[in-house]
């Protein structure tokens, strides 16, 4: 016999509006009343009707989630956070991949797809804030990353200056100075690599380091191979650095293959940080000192504020602009 919304209710000991507002998300609930009727929703077994409650509200229970590349450690950890958070609030997750193309982006926007969806998390990469405003009018949108939404979209970040000051910040304090940047990503419009590469400058001269441009390399991607390839670039123009921040675990990981054929011991010739913490990361030789998002906050805050989009559908509601924790993991890649 299946369990009922009634059931849920007298078993977490709270109204059954209550816990129809976890289901839906309809209305901001306290974090330990939220807990205590999931706890009782996975216990029984709850189910709600989707297709009733589509059929009553004119939803579909479906939402977008489009990121740049399905093959990226970071999006793929973060994917599976969100779907499993939207999973709690009987959503389904369609995900699809853009490449950082601006048309793939503007038509996920826009509908132009084919598919009907209640609402769209994106982590753009090419198109202006203008233009994903303008494009996604109705669809409720939540925007992962640095494009800002102008005060017209929610979006959900992390404070890339302050993290990636803190990494330079990291290598300073073991005494090297001469610390390379590996990953400045000019020909992209996101800001992420161009905020990151602010943060490592302001460490420098905190320190009373000198930026120099030799020390930075640019890459077109943030992958393994991109950063194994600038390694050897900085090496092979004399830049001699005695530390590397890669503004991804990726290009970190990449940079420490270079070390390793060249020759170099990590930490002790070079000290390397990354960012993202993804799990190859923690199983490297060495460990990877990273940067550590909260991926688990940035899931459930984005879901959050779909929901209060979706359920609440006022144009004059102010757009949330939310900074989520992040960490510095120290491991052996600097002596940890």
């Amino acid at each position: 016999m299946s369990s009922s919304l009634k059931d849920v209710a007298a078993r977490a000991g709270v109204s059954a509006r209550t816990v129809s507002n976890v289901v839906n998300g309809s209305a901001r609930v306290a974090p330990e009343t939220r807990r205590r009727v999931q706890e009782a929703i996975d216990e029984l077994g709850y189910r709600p009707n989707l297709a009733a409650r589509s059929l009553r509200a004119g939803r579909t229970g479906i939402i977008g989630l489009a990121i740049p590349e399905l093959h990226s450690p970071y999006f793929a950890e973060l994917a599976g956070l969100l779907v499993d958070e939207a999973r709690r609030r009987s959503w389904t997750v369609v995900i699809d991949q853009t490449r950082g193309d601006a048309e793939a982006e503007r038509r996920l926007l826009t509908g132009d797809g084919g598919r009907v969806m209640d609402g769209l998390i994106i982590s753009p990469w090419a198109l202006p804030a203008e233009d994903i405003t303008a494009a996604a009018r109705p669809l409720p949108v939540v925007l992962l990353g640095e494009r800002s939404p102008q005060g017209l979209a929610d979006r959900v970040a992390v404070d890339n200056v302050a993290a990636a000051e803190e990494a330079t910040a990291h290598l300073l304090s073991l005494g090297r100075r001469r610390v390379a940047a590996i990953g400045l990503q000019p020909h992209l419009r996101n800001g992420t690599a161009q905020l990151r590469a602010e943060g490592y400058r302001r460490a420098l001269r905190r320190a009373g380091v000198s930026p120099r441009p030799e020390w930075e390399r640019p890459v077109p991607a943030l992958h393994r191979a991109d950063g194994a390839r600038a390694m050897a670039e900085l090496l092979d123009a004399g830049a001699e650095p005695d530390a590397v921040f890669a503004f991804s675990d990726e290009l970190a990981l990449g940079a420490l293959h270079t070390a390793h054929v060249r020759g170099l011991r990590v930490p002790e010739d070079v000290a390397v940080v990354g960012f993202d913490d993804i799990e190859d990361g923690r199983f490297g030789r060495p460990t990877l000192t990273t940067v550590s998002p909260d991926k688990g906050q940035i899931a459930a805050r984005a879901l959050q504020c779909l929901a209060d989009r979706i359920y609440s559908p006022r144009n004059d509601v102010q757009a949330a602009d939310l900074t989520v924790p992040h960490r510095l993991v120290v491991r052996g890649s600097t002596g940890g």
